[in-house]
């Protein structure tokens, strides 16, 4: 049986990169992985980076608007960097503009979001739950009226409202026990890091399943997905060398090539692939590091689109 007959794929927009990124490789991915049958395209958000990033909004929209039924995600928001109410109006008109495919991803940040933004890391995991609550709110409710620790809304309102109903999915890209089985309990998804190493995806996993077992909701409805950073080639030399200048010069942690990635030929491709669908992935977002046209054909290949 085909991968894709087994789990969803996603597909990786060119978005951050040791080099500037022609958007005609952005409109090739993005009309092509849906032309292909990939469920949906990501991007991250880096705001301050040594290497080149679009913001997602800004791509996401340019995707929407050469796209026509390819969902478009961004894992993740930081949502501390942002006001609430700024997330929850942008997420709802991309939603709006692209009749319903938006898929927000939120995080609770590292370190170095507070202090780049002058964050107060204190009470960041109540901060994390009030956005959450009022992005949500502002999204179903037609007059908001919300007193927490760090927000106060009082009777009001945010137009357009989202296309999906109840609300565009909210998926959670976090780390920590504790936030894995809160997303179990309340987010519409998971997707673990792209620099995270897939043994960490391994032991995660049943941690969100106990998160959604508390809150009697079903696993198999729930995504649990993993951001993998892949390079692809016949020559698995080529693949691997990829992979180590992404993961040297934009990650900073060479290591993670082979702990965090995957790369080598079609074939032992299709094995790691295999091992992370047994791991319980039911959604992998594939993420190549160069080559994205090329690379794009290579993995649909891979997991049977093509």
């Amino acid at each position: 049986m085909a991968l894709k007959d087994r789990i969803a794929f996603g597909m990786s927009l060119p978005h951050r990169s040791p080099e500037p990124i022609d958007l005609a490789a952005v409109r090739q991915v993005a009309t092509r992985a849906e032309a292909l049958g990939f469920r949906d395209l990501w991007v991250t958000e880096n705001t301050l980076d040594h290497v080149f990033c679009f913001d997602p909004i800004v791509v996401l929209t340019y995707a929407a608007a050469v796209t026509a039924k390819i969902r478009l995600g961004a894992s993740v928001v930081v949502l501390q960097i942002h006001s609430p109410l700024m997330v929850a109006h942008q997420w709802a008109c991309l939603d709006y503009v692209s009749n319903g495919r938006a898929i927000l991803g939120v995080g609770i940040g590292r370190e170095h979001h507070y202090r780049q933004f002058e964050v107060d890391p204190a009470g960041r995991v109540t901060r994390f739950r009030e956005e959450v609550d009022i992005i949500k709110a502002l999204w179903t409710e037609g007059r908001v009226n919300y007193q927490g620790r760090f927000y106060h809304l009082a009777n009001e309102t945010m137009a357009p409202r989202p296309v999906q109903q109840p609300h565009p999915p909210i998926w959670m890209g976090v780390g920590h026990p504790d936030a894995l089985r809160r997303a179990g309990r309340i987010a519409d998804g998971w997707m673990g890091s792209g620099g995270s190493r897939i043994s960490d995806f391994a032991a995660a996993v049943p941690i969100v399943k106990e998160g959604l077992a508390e809150a009697g909701r079903d696993a198999a409805n729930f995504p649990i997905s993993k951001r993998v950073f892949m390079a692809v080639d016949e020559r698995p030399e080529v693949a691997r060398a990829e992979l180590l200048r992404w993961f040297t010069d934009v990650y900073r942690n060479p290591p993670g090539t082979d702990l965090c990635g995957i790369h080598g030929t079609p074939e032992i491709v299709r094995e790691r692939l295999e091992e992370m669908v047994a791991m319980g992935a039911n959604h992998l977002l594939l993420n190549p590091v160069s080559r994205y046209e090329e690379q794009l054909e290579a993995l649909a290949e891979v997991v049977g689109l093509k």
